[in-house]
């Protein structure tokens, strides 16, 4: 199996792409993002993309995959909605759209949210254009969509793209797993979550939480 992996200098995006490496199943992982990841890995390539809405020069390098695992995101603090949907949701399905024409046949999985609102009308705006992106994705033409919502997520070990606030409250993961287990996930989880929706198929086109770690531990 081939995957490309977007937003591998970010913590999700990095969490994914290092269990792709390490499964057994998979031949190769194409990094895109905006700069090089840094280290070289056996099975990864890279491709280094400035803008994603500026693929027409990178779409040979897109073609060949399985799935694209869409991990690339910003947060909405100090945005306007309308940046926010620029960047988040017209960025996004640009980017889908282009990878579905050149892979047909192609599985996707898109990282949201937990709490991303469906209906688009909601009164948290990152919640609304989140769900907007979701709700577009399911219609552009993949094998399959999946929309995925994580909360908080344990790290894989050796990572080297962490947030400060993650490195100040990570300790803590143990205890949430077990006072809350429904809104914590490791990113191992999510990442064999995905790759099982690509080889297995998953009954829900949204995996909340509970969901992902079901899906994860398969």
């Amino acid at each position: 199996m081939k995957v490309i992996v977007t937003g591998t200098t970010g913590m999700v995006g990095e969490g994914v792409m290092l269990e792709c490496l390490q499964h057994p199943d998979m031949e190769e992982v194409l990094s895109v993002s905006r700069r090089p990841y840094g280290v070289s890995l056996p099975k990864l390539k890279e491709s280094i993309v400035p803008d994603f809405m500026q693929l027409a020069g990178v779409e040979r390098e897109l073609s060949g995959y399985d799935a694209c695992f869409f991990c690339a995101g910003v947060s909405s603090v100090g945005r306007s909605e309308e940046e926010y949907t620029r960047i988040t949701y017209e960025m996004t399905l640009h980017f889908a759209e282009t990878v579905a024409r050149v892979n047909p046949g192609m599985v996707f999985t898109y990282v949201s949210g937990m709490g991303t609102d469906s209906t688009e009308k909601g009164r948290r705006m990152w919640a609304r254009v989140k769900g907007r992106t979701e709700n577009a994705l399911t219609r552009v033409r993949f094998r399959g969509a999946y929309n995925f919502r994580p909360g908080f997520m344990r790290a894989m070990p050796g990572q080297r793209h962490l947030p400060g606030p993650y490195k100040a409250v990570g300790w803590l993961y143990p205890v949430l797993r077990v006072v809350i287990p429904n809104y914590v996930s490791t990113l191992e989880d999510v990442g064999r979550a995905m790759i099982r929706c690509v080889t297995q198929g998953y009954p829900k086109q949204i995996l909340e939480v509970r969901d992902i770690n079901a899906a994860g531990s398969l």
